[in-house]
């Protein structure tokens, strides 16, 4: 790739390291059940930051929907503030990349603009507007990424940006529709999608880094079919956290309940859209339903770690590859045992927490490998 500035690859990876830090911190607010402790947004009670006591409180109608816990409207604050630090950093990384396309710089600052403008608007209820100019932004930044190609990572700048405004949409409906359980889960993939669209950027920029192999093309395909597993899985576990079903089977493993089969309700468990205006905090769904979800997450758990470690054993085996495949089978070994300890332990934060993270690292290492692995010439 042609590096469009110095250092290009540095903000690069700077941006895919915070995203990081978001994807893991996010997972921390919604399992410590302050994902509504700022009822309003993109301001909690009114604030930018967040009162502390009652008094500070600037928006009284945002008390009416949630009273007060500083405790935790500190948590929800702080990761939307840490996510629009990322969407400023990748509208630089966008801005440094388009520099050198005709009208780029033009075309990525009227889209930034208008969306800017959308956030106020928005605040004054003024949804409409808010949501046109929200859209035309994207469309804009969607012309620009069809258009460009990505010798100069403008292509995947343009795309990251574009990811990153709907993941603030995400974030918003996670607050107004109330933990909404298909928001919820869309919101985890956003996260997971920047942050891999971020790593795919800053190893492509990054000079020097492509792993020449023979065994590219056919490694290259498992770790796709790889990664759509992996994908699949995270879902499974957004919607398993959404729908508050990861202790559904008890401290059981590897049976559930004290049974290999329990009772279970597959179709109302995958009923992903059930209306608006009702508080899914603490869940919805009865037992048998939650039971099919878990159930679900442990099956394709198998298929992931199957796959993945067949994946490392050949990379083991390949020169060059060793310490890359060694890495991915010591990772989706420790991401399934933080997901059984998770069961086991009764889902201690800190466990819970580690599970996305490690989602998050396995997702590292296979776009990783995907952006890096060529054949030789």
């Amino acid at each position: 790739m042609i590096n469009p500035h110095r250092h290009f690859h540095r903000l690069a990876w700077a941006a895919a390291a915070l995203a990081f830090a978001i994807v893991v911190f996010g997972a921390f607010v919604r399992l410590s059940n302050a994902g509504l402790s700022c009822p309003d947004w993109p301001t909690c009670y009114g604030r930018a930051a967040w009162p502390s006591q009652a008094s500070e409180i600037v928006d009284a109608s945002a008390s009416t929907i949630r009273a007060l816990e500083p405790h935790k409207a500190w948590r929800e604050q702080v990761h939307r503030q840490l996510a629009g630090s990322l969407g400023v950093l990748i509208l630089v990384l966008a801005l440094v990349a388009a520099r050198k396309r005709p009208r780029g710089v033009l075309a990525i600052s009227s889209a930034a603009a208008l969306v800017a403008v959308s956030i106020p608007l928005y605040i004054s209820h003024s949804y409409v507007m808010a949501a046109a100019l929200a859209l035309a932004g994207e469309a804009i930044l969607l012309s620009c990424a069809i258009r460009w190609s990505n010798e100069d990572g403008t292509r995947l700048a343009a795309v990251s940006l574009m990811a990153v405004v709907f993941q603030a949409v995400l974030g918003m409906w996670t607050v107004t529709w109330l933990l909404k359980p298909i928001v919820v889960m869309s919101h985890l993939l956003g996260g997971m999608t920047t942050f891999s669209l971020l790593v795919c950027l800053a190893w492509n920029a990054t000079p020097g880094t492509d792993l020449v192999q023979a065994i590219a093309p056919k490694l290259r395909r498992l770790l796709w079919i790889g990664l759509g597993l992996l994908i699949a899985q995270i879902a499974l576990g957004g919607w398993a956290s959404s729908n508050y079903a990861a202790l559904s089977c008890g401290a059981d493993f590897p049976t559930c309940l004290g049974q290999w089969w329990p009772a279970h309700d597959f179709q109302q468990g995958f009923v992903l859209w059930r209306g608006i205006g009702v508080d899914y905090e603490g869940g919805v769904l009865d037992g048998p339903a939650r039971v099919a979800i878990q159930l679900a997450h442990r099956a394709m758990a198998v298929l992931v770690l199957g796959h993945l470690l067949m994946v490392a054993v050949r990379m083991i085996r390949t020169p060059g590859l060793v310490f890359w495949g060694a890495l991915l089978g010591l990772l989706v070994c420790a991401q399934v045992a933080l997901g059984i300890g998770n069961v086991m332990l009764g889902l201690p934060l800190w466990t819970a927490t580690a599970h996305t993270a490690g989602a998050a690292v396995l997702l590292f290492v296979i776009v990783g490998l995907l952006t890096r692995l060529r054949a030789p010439e």
